[in-house]
């Protein structure tokens, strides 16, 4: 099917903006997925504060050109389904591994962050990221465990004095 020359530059457009805002992509390869299961991922990706889009390949290129995720051109190759991560640099990876369990044909491609190319089989650096929240649990995990640390030893020190005392 033909897309007129004016839908591409709306593509092209949108997804240069998603680009742009973007802190994390990924791109997979969706053949062999069924409408149910993928509606089921874009369900869960607009819930996640994902954009996702399966976009022609060189509709693609022009649309990451000047971005930082100009390193995935190489990649665009076949079907592609891409994803940017807006809200958290994790996200989409997450999604896409978390999706990839339950399909034998989803095919996770590569990743980018902040410019860098990762491939597949490092796309679990990017999906281990930790979210806001939960990097803000363990600081404080951390903080919780040096502080009473530091009253036992302050409690211990206390003790000694005055059982010296005594």
């Amino acid at each position: 099917m033909a897309i007129k020359l004016e839908d591409k530059k709306a593509i092209v457009a949108e997804v240069n903006e998603a680009a742009k805002g973007a802190l994390s992509a990924v791109v997979a390869d969706a053949r062999g997925v069924g409408v149910a299961a993928m509606t089921g991922l874009r369900k869960d990706a607009r819930e996640a504060g994902v954009y996702v889009r399966v976009v022609r390949n060189t509709l693609l290129r022009r649309a990451v050109e000047g971005t930082e995720y100009e390193c995935l051109n190489d990649v665009f190759v076949g079907p592609t389904l891409i994803a940017f991560s807006s809200e958290h640099p994790g996200a989409a990876a997450r999604l896409f591994k978390e999706f990839a369990k339950g399909q034998d044909a989803f095919q996770i491609k590569a990743a980018a962050f902040e410019g860098n190319y990762l491939a597949a089989d490092q796309i679990d650096k990017l999906a281990t990221l930790p979210t806001y929240d939960e990097a803000i649990s363990q600081l404080m995990s951390v903080i919780q465990g040096a502080t009473s640390k530091f009253v036992r030893t302050l409690a211990a020190v206390r003790d000694q004095k005055e059982a010296e005392a005594a």
